[in-house]
């Protein structure tokens, strides 16, 4: 067994012996997700973007946003699961997809720009 599917039956377990499957509607998984992607957003805000990556080097920051980025990924996983979504297959894919989209030699240091 995989990394990713053992973090998905600890979520699973976790859930069951709380009974909490009664809330993990995807819905409310959503907006778990993204009120946790906001609290990472926050440690980021007003930091200097030159600087931001350095910054979060060192503690307290370092540990802040690795606890912000876990909360993230839990949710994730977890939604994944309910959704009965390969996660991990379904990036590999999105992966190849944007390879495929993206050329190296049409987008080399150049931002894509939303049509």
């Amino acid at each position: 067994m995989s990394d990713f599917d053992d973090l998905t039956e600890r979520m699973r377990a976790f859930t069951r012996a709380r009974d909490w499957e009664q809330f993990h509607d995807p819905k409310s998984l959503i907006l778990a997700l993204v009120g946790e992607v906001g609290e990472l957003a926050e440690l980021f805000q007003w930091l200097p973007a030159d600087s931001a990556a350095t910054l979060a080097l060192e503690d307290p920051l370092r540990t802040r946003a690795a606890e912000e980025l876990s909360d993230v990924l839990l949710y994730l996983v977890r939604l994944a699961d309910v959704l009965e979504i390969d996660l991990p297959q379904a990036a590999v894919a999105k992966l190849a997809s944007s390879e495929a989209r993206f050329r190296p030699e049409h987008f080399h240091g150049t931002a894509p720009v939303k049509d």
